[in-house]
Order: structure tokens, then C-alpha cells, then sequence
């Protein structure tokens, strides 16, 4: 067995003894998709470590490892899902997504936006390497727009933190669809939300957790 993955099936037994995680999807797909895949080479070593690691030097960082995964859980997941990713950075979260909408009968598919031109190519390179090419679409543009040739979305999740829900997300949500972002402002911590969609022009929220994300980029950003 791999130092990587020995440090690997550590975190998760980690993970399992606090009770951090319970949804077996996301576990499922933490343990299917090679976090090290998507990190620059002088960080693979660190791949299993709980903490975010900057991607070059874009000031971007992916996140902790438990923070994908209890991403997933807040999305409440299942295979088969149309799922609306803004903020792709490596691509790694696309990928366990991917990984999650999933089964022997089902596969979804991941649309993930990135405003960072230098992260595009890294990210679409990634997703291609390790096989999720087939069910995650990278796209370069302003990820608070949304991308609404493949709209509606039964899921939506912002990999950045906002001031607020976009109004473009919302209007691409699928009703009875769940939005997931970090609402608040950069350098502060702010709170993971979760958005359902009731109707055309009705919500509700609930606060998950305190986090602290890199700023929402674009024309509904900070």
C-alpha cells in the first residue's frame, strides 16, 4: 500500500471516529477519486493533509479534505443528478461529485464554471487524466452568471464565497433543486448556506457551518 494511500484510509477512519461525515456517497466518492491527481506536483506529497493548498499562483486554493466531502453531503446527492459547479479550480470537487452521481444504472453530469483562465486548462487536464471527462464539462466564464444552455440544475454549488445568492443561479435552479454556497465577506468567516427552491420566485435557507472561502469573482461577486 502507498504512503498516500495508507494517509488516505487514515483520514477517513479519522472522519468516521468524529462522526464529521455520515453520508456513504460522499465517502464512496472521497475514496474513488485521487485528491493527489489534482494538485500541483510540489503538493501531491501534502494531498491527504486536512487543510486547503494554493493552486499555483492564482491565489486560489482547493479545499480541505473534509470540506469536499461534506460538500457533497450538503448537496444531498444521489446518481443521475444535473449538477451546476461555479468555481472549478482544480476540478477535483467536480470530480467527486461526478463520482457521487454516479451508479450502475444512473450517471449525472457536472458543469463547472471557472473565471480563471490558467485554472481552465489545469482543471480540464485533470478531469481528463484520471477518466471524468465523460461526465464533468469545464467551462471559462463568469461562474455568477451561471451557464444556462444546459439549465435547469438540480444542484448548485459555489466554491467561493458571496454576499449573496446570484440571481442567475437561482433563476437556473430547478424547482425543489438545492443551492449550496458560502455567503458572506472575504477575510471574515462566513456561513455555508443551503438554498431550496420552492417555486419560480420563492426559498428557503438553512445555515450549515462557519467556513472561510477565497471571494467570489464576477459581476455578482465581491
Amino acid at each position: 500500500m502507498s504512503s498516500l494511500q495508507q494517509d488516505k484510509d487514515l483520514l477517513i477512519q479519522n472522519y468516521r471516529v468524529r462522526g464529521l461525515i455520515k453520508d456513504e456517497i460522499a465517502f464512496k466518492a472521497f475514496k474513488e477519486v485521487p485528491r493527489e491527481k489534482f494538485l500541483p506536483k510540489n503538493f501531491q506529497s501534502s494531498a491527504y493533509s486536512d487543510h486547503p493548498l494554493p493552486l499555483m499562483n492564482t491565489g486560489q486554493t482547493i479545499s480541505a479534505p473534509h470540506m469536499t466531502i461534506m460538500i457533497l453531503e450538503y448537496l444531498e446527492l444521489s446518481p443521475g443528478l444535473k449538477v451546476l459547479e461555479v468555481g472549478a479550480g482544480s476540478g477535483y470537487q467536480a470530480a467527486l461529485m461526478a463520482a457521487a452521481i454516479t451508479s450502475d444504472k444512473k450517471t449525472g453530469h457536472v458543469y463547472s464554471l471557472e473565471i480563471v483562465p490558467e485554472l481552465v486548462g489545469f482543471a480540464q487536464k485533470n478531469v481528463e487524466e484520471t477518466g471524468y471527462d465523460d461526465r464533468v464539462t469545464i467551462i471559462s466564464g463568469d461562474g455568477t452568471l451561471g451557464y444556462e444552455a444546459a439549465s435547469p440544475y438540480d444542484r448548485i454549488i459555489l466554491t467561493a464565497a458571496g454576499p449573496e445568492l446570484p440571481p442567475p443561479l437561482f433563476k437556473q435552479l430547478e424547482i425543489g433543486g438545492i443551492l449550496v454556497m458560502p455567503v458572506g465577506t472575504p477575510r471574515m468567516w462566513q456561513v455555508m448556506t443551503r438554498f431550496r427552491k420552492n417555486s419560480k420566485t420563492e426559498f428557503s435557507k438553512e445555515v450549515l457551518s462557519s467556513v472561510a472561502f477565497v471571494p467570489l469573482r464576477g459581476q455578482y461577486g465581491i
